[in-house]
């Protein structure tokens, strides 16, 4: 019997098949630029999906993690981790929050914030206040409670009945909202930008009613800011743009600038009910992903960095204008705020983000049909101007195929 052919490279059948992933793999990464094995260099605006907020290989990044790394991995939430206690501190100074609980992610996060929620009214002798409104187009996570906050059908089927305590109403429409109060509601829950919804913003006249209307009824305001906040938008979160504050905030995603980390930040009244026992983590808060938190915010929060994220993504916002311009055909719209950018495109997203990767260049794509440009937030005007040479070339290309299928067609 002759030995087996290891020459060819086995594709793994091991793993959930829940990915559609592209056939592209990445040996490493500098600033916002990956490179493939064979030494192809693709320019990330992705930044895994809102995450790497410095970028890749972050050296103040690598010299937290490696330091820490020598140090100590993990001790449990039984005892004080003073990395934990200083990222919470750095955050409440810098928010209007009072309190910190650390997760791994941001849909823990937002199992966390829904938890404290229902518990507030709880301790308040109201246990019937549970349920939580939410808008349509939302995402949340995909924990069971947080697929019923989001309420999208298609991440709901065949999961068996909905996690009970949520209603969806309308994008935008506040006389839906208000309609959709009862005695038994808890709170409304909200992203200020629908990230995987479209890039879907919510004027700041309307968070303010919202804001308003949670204060007459006695309900909380929840903040999703999982893909809105550590600066994403120009300002550390992006309720900072809008005149009002939560009472409950999660944060994620670009929060451990690659490292698995996840927030739920609340005021000292909306966490009065979350004493010792009533939630818990094992992971979350240990030392290696506080490590990088801090250094995350200690750049962050340095003088300078937000105005410069507000200055590359003014200069990028008037780049794509001109390149919708020549492009009418492709984009309508540019959406967003900072370095959350979304194009609304007249073609099927799938084929945009392809021929964006023959370009190789690399975007997110969301619903809507748009396609989302979440670079590092260190980027500066060289990186903008490569984006904008590689979405032309995109763009023309697929005017081109459009333009000789028609001719086919003729």
């Amino acid at each position: 019997m002759s030995a087996p052919d290891t020459s060819v490279k086995k594709t793994s059948t091991s793993l959930f098949d829940t990915f559609s992933r592209a056939p592209l793999e990445f040996e490493r990464g500098e600033g916002a630029w990956v490179f493939t094995r064979e030494g192809d260099a693709y320019l990330d605006f992705s930044a895994g999906i809102a995450v790497n907020t410095l970028g890749h290989a972050n050296p103040v990044l690598v010299q937290a993690l490696t330091e820490q790394a020598g140090k100590l991995w993990h001790t449990s939430n039984l005892f004080r981790i003073p990395g934990q206690e200083r990222l919470a501190d750095t955050l409440v100074a810098n928010s209007f929050a009072d309190r910190v609980f650390f997760a791994n992610s941001g849909a823990e996060a937002n199992e966390a914030a829904i938890k404290t929620a229902r518990r507030y009214h709880y301790v308040n002798g109201q246990p019937e206040r549970y349920r939580i409104l939410t808008i349509e187009g939302a995402f949340h996570g995909r924990t069971l409670a947080t697929l019923a906050a989001g309420g999208q059908q298609k991440y709901l089927d065949g999961f068996g009945p909905k996690a009970d305590g949520f209603d969806q109403v309308p994008f935008g429409d506040m006389a839906a909202i208000k309609a959709a109060v009862t005695p038994q509601t808890a709170a409304i829950m909200l992203e200020p930008i629908q990230g995987e919804g479209g890039v879907r913003a919510f004027p700041n006249a309307f968070l303010r009613e919202i804001r308003a209307l949670c204060d007459a009824e006695g309900m909380l305001l929840i903040l999703d800011e999982v893909q809105t906040g550590i600066g994403r938008t120009g300002k550390l979160f992006a309720y900072e743009w809008t005149g009002i504050t939560p009472d409950i905030l999660t944060s994620a995603k670009g929060l451990g600038g690659g490292f698995p980390l996840g927030a739920c930040l609340a005021t000292n009244e909306a966490a009065k009910g979350m004493t010792p026992g009533t939630h818990g983590t094992t992971f979350g808060g240990n030392p290696l992903a506080m490590a990088v938190g801090n250094a995350v915010l200690d750049v962050v929060l340095a003088d300078g960095f937000l105005e410069h994220v507000r200055e590359t993504a003014r200069y990028l916002t008037q780049r794509l204008g001109g390149l919708m311009d020549s492009h009418p055909g492709v984009i309508d719209d540019i959406r967003g705020e900072g370095l959350l950018v979304g194009l609304h495109a007249l073609k099927p997203i799938p084929e945009v983000v392809a021929a964006l990767r023959e370009q190789k260049m690399l975007a997110a794509g969301a619903g809507d049909n748009v396609l989302r440009l979440l670079p590092p937030l260190n980027i500066g005007k060289a990186e903008v101007d490569a984006a904008i040479e590689k979405l032309d070339a995109a763009f023309s290309a697929i005017e081109a195929e459009a333009a000789t299928s028609a001719r086919q067609s003729a």
